[in-house]
């Protein structure tokens, strides 16, 4: 069953330089970020049954994922920083469920 809407998960990735240049690995970290986002990844992610961000690959794979209204957290939640506060600080809303849940 598929719900109404969803939140579009828009998880950041970075390279942290010190780990990657402490490692040896600095250029590959990077390679890899621009990678990503390329339409040989996002068909790859497409295929994998993760919704692909590029229009190609979501299109290719369109019966896997059917069309959803997605909202994002600054949208509905007022941000990240906001949506912490009011949902899973010590207290929040998901400790208040949880309580009662119980």
């Amino acid at each position: 069953m598929l719900p109404s809407l969803s939140i579009l998960a828009e998880p950041p990735v970075t390279v942290v330089d010190a780990i990657a240049r402490r490692h040896g690995t600095l250029a590959a970290a990077q390679e890899y970020l621009h990678y990503l986002y390329s339409p040989e990844a996002q068909d790859l992610i497409g295929r994998h049954h993760y919704r692909p961000s590029d229009p190609a690959a979501l299109a290719k794979y369109a019966a896997k994922f059917p069309r959803l209204e997605l909202v994002t957290i600054d949208s509905e939640f007022g941000g990240w920083k906001k949506a912490q506060a009011e949902h899973f600080a010590d207290g929040a809303i998901f400790d208040q469920i949880y309580v009662l849940g119980r």
